[in-house]
C-alpha cells in the first residue's frame, strides 16, 4: 500500500501526482513513537471490540470484555474462578507479566484491511473502584457494558505499534497522556454507511484526488475518518493509493464530521465548475438509498 498525501482545502487548488504517494517517509524499525503512535495505540484499543490476551504460553480472546480507563490503564472483566481468571491471579503484580494485542482494522470491506498492531506489556491487579472517581462519564458508562464478573487493572509497562511494516516502541509516558482519536469508537458505524448510503457524495469527493488514480481505478471508497480529515482509498487492479483529504480544522466529534465534509464537497463543486465537462466519478455505483441513521450521521448533503 502506498499513502497519498493531499493538501488542506484551501490548497487544493493543484492535484498532488501519483508519483508523491511513494514519497511518505516511514518510521525506523524499533523507533520510539510518541504523539502519532500514541493517539494509535489509543484508538485501537478504545475501539476494538476484542483483544487477544496472553498470559505465559497461554492466550485467550476476549469479546466485548474491556475497557479503557483516562489514563490509559486498560480493565479486563474476567470471571475469576475460570482458568484464565486463575492465570491473572498467579500473574498478579508480576511486572510485564500480561500481554494483551488489538489488531486495528479498516471497518469496510476492502483489501489490506490490516492498519496497524499495539501489545502492551502489563502488570496485572485487581480494579480499584476508588479509580472511577477520576473517571469521566463515558469511561463509567463503558464499564458498564462489561460483563458482570471480575475487573482486572492492566497497568503498561511497555506498549508497541506495528504500522506500515515498521515495528516501534510507544513511550509509555506518552501513551498515558495520550487520548484517543475523537472518532475512533464510531468510526466503525459511520464509514460503512457512508459507503452504502452516499455515494453520491464519494464522487463528489473523489473529484479532489489526483485524476490519473481515479481514471485507472475501479473504485473509490472511505477507509479511515479521524479528527484530521478522511481518507479515499482508490483501488486499481495491481494495487491501491490511500489519499487524504484533510478538514480545514481538527474536529471534535460527529457535530464537525458533517462541516468538515461539507467544505470538502464544496471545494470539489468550486474545481468542478472551472473544469472542462465530465468531473470523475467511479462506474458501476448502486444508487444512494434513505439515510436510517441518526441526524449527526446522515446531515452530509450533496453541494
Amino acid at each position: 500500500m502506498v499513502f497519498h498525501p493531499a493538501g488542506r482545502p484551501a490548497a487544493l487548488a493543484g492535484t498532488a501526482s501519483a508519483s508523491a504517494a511513494h514519497a511518505t517517509a516511514r518510521v525506523p524499525a524499533r523507533a520510539v513513537l510518541t504523539d502519532s503512535g500514541a493517539v494509535t495505540a489509543r484508538s485501537a484499543l478504545s475501539a476494538a471490540p476484542s483483544l487477544r490476551l496472553r498470559l505465559g504460553d497461554t492466550a485467550v480472546d476476549l469479546m466485548g470484555a474491556h475497557a479503557v480507563l483516562p489514563d490509559g490503564t486498560v480493565l479486563l472483566a474476567v470471571d475469576a474462578m475460570t482458568r484464565t481468571g486463575g492465570l491473572l491471579v498467579a500473574a498478579r503484580g508480576r511486572p510485564g507479566a500480561v500481554r494483551l494485542d488489538v489488531t486495528q482494522l479498516v471497518p469496510v470491506a476492502a483489501r489490506s484491511r490490516v492498519r496497524a498492531k499495539v501489545w502492551v506489556l502489563g502488570t496485572a491487579h485487581r480494579f480499584d473502584p476508588v479509580s472511577l472517581d477520576s473517571c469521566d462519564g463515558d469511561t463509567v458508562m463503558s464499564l458498564l457494558d462489561l460483563p458482570p464478573v471480575a475487573l482486572w487493572a492492566v497497568e503498561p509497562v511497555e506498549v508497541g505499534l506495528l504500522r506500515n511494516l515498521d515495528e516501534a516502541n510507544v513511550s509509555v509516558s506518552a501513551y498515558r497522556a495520550a487520548r484517543p482519536d475523537p472518532l475512533a469508537t464510531v468510526e466503525a458505524v459511520y464509514l460503512p454507511h457512508l459507503a452504502l448510503q452516499h455515494n453520491d457524495v464519494l464522487d463528489q469527493l473523489a473529484t479532489l484526488i489526483d485524476p490519473v488514480l481515479t481514471a485507472r481505478s475501479t473504485r473509490v471508497i472511505p477507509v479511515a475518518v479521524d479528527a484530521d480529515g478522511i481518507v479515499l482509498r482508490a483501488e486499481a487492479v495491481g494495487g491501491h493509493t490511500d489519499v487524504r483529504l484533510p478538514f480545514a480544522s481538527p474536529v471534535t466529534g460527529w457535530a464537525g464530521v458533517a462541516g468538515g465534509l461539507r467544505m470538502l464537497l464544496a471545494e470539489a463543486a468550486r474545481r468542478n465548475a472551472v473544469r472542462s465537462p465530465g468531473p470523475a466519478t467511479i462506474a458501476g455505483r448502486p444508487p444512494t438509498v434513505s439515510c436510517d441513521l441518526p441526524a449527526a450521521f446522515c446531515g452530509v448533503a450533496s453541494v
